[in-house]
């Protein structure tokens, strides 16, 4: 929470340029300044940052946005976190309040999984716990590792934890839905029972999952976890993320591990930049998280062939977003966890700062199951390697790797880059395609998202709008005119920047507002597109008019009121081109 006169107050005393610059190389041409923009793979400097109007804009990704929206972006903080940075860097007292997000739509299930973390941390430190405490003790996870990682126990009895959360009136439907319970043939047990508890956190930090460990000999499954809810999404959230985020920013570095274990041994150690995937590949959700914190990436996996697999599956995921990988293959031990165990945090600190590139990590491991001596196992090797370079943007890096195997295989260099070459235009053409394919937007929606951002710049726009058109069909368009309006009767002006700012706050609309300003390539606000724009618009709301009238008609028993809707019909139809018949 944070008062308007503050929010306005902090933006106008900041300068966006000095902002910006602080995090990124600025230079002067004209007017504006303009850098590299970060939220893209940028090569050339196409973000421009105007101090007169104190916004920023990229005219290639079409990132654009405010002071706050940048620190937003670049820092992956909540809106209100960027205006307590940007205070910061001003010097501005900030009386703002920040808590951890807790979706309201799901307030009763988020408390459901707080009371489950109590109970099982209540248990492991229960006389009934020692067992399990002597058991993380020979793990070398001592009290303060299982109070920072609020380490639990779930009980023996079948169903424990259900009889505790019924008597805090939890259906057990709800406690069923999040994973805590099976309900079968009328018979309730709980899901964990004498496990270790590792509580899974989003990436505010609010706990939505578990992951339970057996500290006994057991045929049981070593390890089970929390099936999926309405709040725990695996493919949404990354083990450790929420305790590791500041530390990977200071570092400006991440390494990522397989397993929870792995990352807690290493936290716990003082390797605190640490997270875990939360199954065995990234997801394109994971790999805009790790993309938004803008650090080196480290990916170290298992001493395993399932975790050498996982390096290369994973490092050519995060290849196609942008992000080049470097690896960590320890050695002699199966895990992190062990590694340290057996043989110190130094030594594998010491692999951590010697890490190789993806690419040599990718010449090792094609040749895996290959005998090179043989014709068609080299031929295959180096193929593999092509096709592999052409992914790769970097002009020197490909022409260094080519002269590489050339000269390690006695192959003209000629012949390979020839091969090259072709993959190349073969590529260039099925991007060329997937471009012609992909989905249009309508041009009605062009036209209404036209009109909201033209009026998110100048009240004249507004006062416009508000006479020659006056409301949109759709509620989301809706919703957000109206909102430009409130802003503008209230301040009687508009000013993009502050409007930012006011539309951030707004949590179910800042999504909305901020994509149409991303879409919208705009910089001049001529009053005949604005005009064509409206006309566009008006037409289509008509002609949706006009198709509901029709339906009415053809359902209409009364014939009174079908002549009534035949009237209203015909008049709609003069008023819309292309619906004259």
């Amino acid at each position: 929470m944070i008062l308007e006169e503050q929010l306005e107050q902090i933006r106008k005393s900041a300068n966006i340029v000095d902002v910006i610059s602080s995090y990124i190389p600025l230079t002067q041409k004209g007017k504006n300044f303009f850098g590299v923009c970060p939220f893209h793979e940028d090569h050339a400097p196409s973000m421009s940052v105007s101090g007169e109007k104190q916004i920023y804009k990229c005219f290639s990704c079409g990132a654009t946005g405010n002071v706050f929206t940048f620190v937003s972006e670049y820092e992956n903080v909540s809106f209100l976190e960027a205006v307590k940075i940007v205070a910061d860097k001003c010097g501005i007292p900030f009386s703002g309040i920040i808590e951890k997000v807790k979706p309201k739509a799901y307030t009763e299930e988020y408390k459901v999984m707080d009371l489950a973390l109590k109970f099982y941390q209540n248990n492991i430190n229960s006389q009934e716990g020692i067992q399990a405490k002597e058991y993380l003790k020979r793990r070398s996870l001592d009290e303060s590792v299982i109070k920072d990682f609020q380490l639990g126990l779930a009980l023996f009895y079948e169903n424990a934890l259900y009889q505790f959360l019924t008597s805090k009136k939890y259906s057990s439907t709800l406690l069923v839905s999040l994973g805590l319970i099976n309900q079968s043939n009328g018979e309730v047990r709980d899901v964990f029972r004498k496990r270790i508890m590792f509580p899974i956190h989003d990436l505010d930090g609010n706990v939505v999952g578990f992951t339970g460990r057996i500290y006994e000999d057991s045929t049981q499954a070593k390890y089970i976890n929390s099936k999926e809810s309405v709040i725990f999404k695996k493919g949404k959230i990354l083990f450790n993320y929420h305790r590791a985020k500041q530390e990977i920013k200071r570092k400006k570095e991440v390494v990522i591990v397989e397993g929870n274990m792995d990352a807690i041994r290493m936290y716990a150690s003082g390797i605190k930049n640490v997270i875990a995937l939360m199954g065995t590949s990234l997801t394109q959700d994971q790999v805009k998280i790790i993309k938004n914190l803008r650090a080196k990436v480290i990916l170290m996996f298992d001493n395993d062939e399932a975790g050498e697999k996982a390096t290369y599956q994973n490092g050519m995921i995060l290849a196609s977003s942008g992000i080049d990988a470097s690896i960590v293959r320890i050695s002699d031990q199966k895990d992190p966890d062990e590694y340290i165990i057996k043989k110190g945090i130094d030594a594998l600190k010491n692999n951590i700062k010697h890490p190789i590139t993806f690419l040599e990590f990718k010449l090792k491991y094609f040749k895996k199951d290959k005998d090179l001596n043989k014709v068609e196992d080299l031929a295959h090797y180096i193929k593999e390697i092509i096709i592999d370079l052409k992914n790769i943007p970097d002009e020197i890096t490909r022409e260094l790797t080519l002269k590489k195997i050339s000269k390690e295989y006695q192959i003209s260099l000629d012949l390979l880059k020839r091969e090259l070459n072709k993959l190349n235009i073969k590529q260039n053409k099925q991007v060329e395609q997937k471009k012609l394919e992909k989905k249009k937007i309508s041009k009605y929606d062009r036209a209404c998202q036209t009109i909201l951002y033209f009026m998110m710049n100048d009240e004249k726009f507004v006062l416009k709008f508000k006479k020659e058109l006056g409301y949109f069909s759709e509620k989301k368009y809706r919703n957000l005119a109206n909102e430009i309006i409130y802003f503008y009767e209230i301040n009687k002006k508009i000013e993009f920047s502050d409007f930012i700012s006011f539309i951030n706050t707004k949590d179910d609309l800042a999504d909305e507002a901020m994509d149409i300003i991303r879409a919208c390539k705009i910089n001049d606000f001529d009053i005949q597109v604005f005009d064509e724009c409206i006309m566009v618009a008006k037409n289509e709301m008509v002609k949706n008019e006009i198709r509901i009238l029709k339906e009415k008609i053809q359902e209409c028993s009364d014939s009174s009121e079908e002549i009534e809707l035949a009237k209203q019909l015909i008049n709609l139809k003069k008023g819309c081109v292309g619906n004259e018949k």
